[in-house]
């Protein structure tokens, strides 16, 4: 009698714990909270994407020095301001123009004015066609021919380190969307202009540096700025979309839950899937558009219970 007794309380007690799971699990809206929120199958437009960070910088920067020692007579160009090779950047002196105009100033107007005009000041000229990027000298400054008068940039660039997993979709000329973090609203046409052959490895991770090639750059882009750059892999129109965290994958099975159609549980189905943005993926087969699609809403604790309960899956 004993053990028939202990037998109907386990029973007893096996079917209030699956009542009380099956309360738990049911699908739709109860008394407590929602358990699934649902969302459509939409028919829209998707690029699939490498994204990367990196930093504006010059392809060639140059550091036009004087040839000789001396000072700076007149400077005729600011930063910011775009030369083209072999214009003048600034008249200048050598020393021993510098210290005999000097002499000839103590002793009078015209004799500084004969001297000036008879002992011409030296142009600098610029090495290359680009942009001003430092001025380090005004006028009257002393100079040695060691020192950086002007930096000059010939073109700003991007390079972003991009994964070896993803390299071999990066190609010359491929087109990216470029957008500065100090300027977010402002996208910058942009392409790729190299990739490089040698790669670097830190922290047990493979990278290659790819030099992305600012097209038309605004004047308010400044080298040093951090620029985040989407490389544009693939792309397709009007395809079947659903939000990423719709889709579970198991045992190399891709799958969502639907509502059932008998009973209260959830229903698996298999799908296909092609591209993905990273929040958006294509479904390619196993959905139709307008199909409802569920996703699962953690259980808030109630007084103690502290984890949520997740749903078991119809078949």
């Amino acid at each position: 009698m004993k053990s028939g007794s202990k037998l109907i309380k386990m029973t007893l007690l096996g079917a209030v714990a699956a009542a009380i799971l099956a309360s738990f699990v049911t699908y739709g809206r109860s008394s407590g909270d929602p358990r699934f929120r649902e969302v459509k199958v939409e028919r829209g437009d998707i690029t699939s994407s490498v994204f990367s960070t990196g930093t504006v910088q010059p392809e060639n920067r140059v550091d036009v020095k004087a040839p000789i020692f001396g000072r700076a007579e007149q400077v005729l160009v600011q930063e910011g301001d775009k030369v083209k090779r072999g214009q003048i950047l600034l008249w200048m002196s050598s020393w021993d123009r510098a210290s005999l105009l000097d002499a000839a100033r103590a002793k009078g107007a015209d004799e500084y004015k004969r001297w000036e005009d008879f002992y011409r000041p030296t142009p600098l000229i610029a090495p290359v066609s680009g942009t001003i990027i430092q001025r380090n000298i005004e006028p009257g400054q002393s100079f040695a021919n060691t020192d950086p008068i002007f930096v000059m940039a010939d073109r700003l660039i991007v390079e972003a380190p991009v994964d070896e997993t993803d390299i071999a979709q990066i190609d010359k000329g491929q087109r990216t969307s470029l957008v500065l973090d100090a300027y977010p609203k402002h996208p910058i046409p942009s392409h790729v202009h190299s990739v490089a052959y040698e790669a670097r490895t830190t922290n047990n991770v493979t990278t290659y540096m790819v030099t992305v090639i600012l097209e038309k750059p605004p004047e308010f882009v400044r080298t040093g700025m951090t620029a985040n750059v989407n490389f544009d892999i693939a792309s397709k129109k009007s395809v079947l979309l659903l939000p990423a965290e719709a889709i579970k994958t198991m045992k190399n099975e891709t799958y969502v839950l639907v509502p059932p159609s008998k009973g209260s549980l959830p229903l698996k189905r298999v799908i296909q899937t092609g591209l993905s943005d990273g929040r958006t993926v294509e479904v390619t087969e196993g959905l139709n558009e307008g199909d409802e699609v569920l996703i699962p809403i953690p259980v808030k604790a109630k007084d103690d219970q502290k984890s949520s309960v997740f749903p078991s899956l119809g078949h």
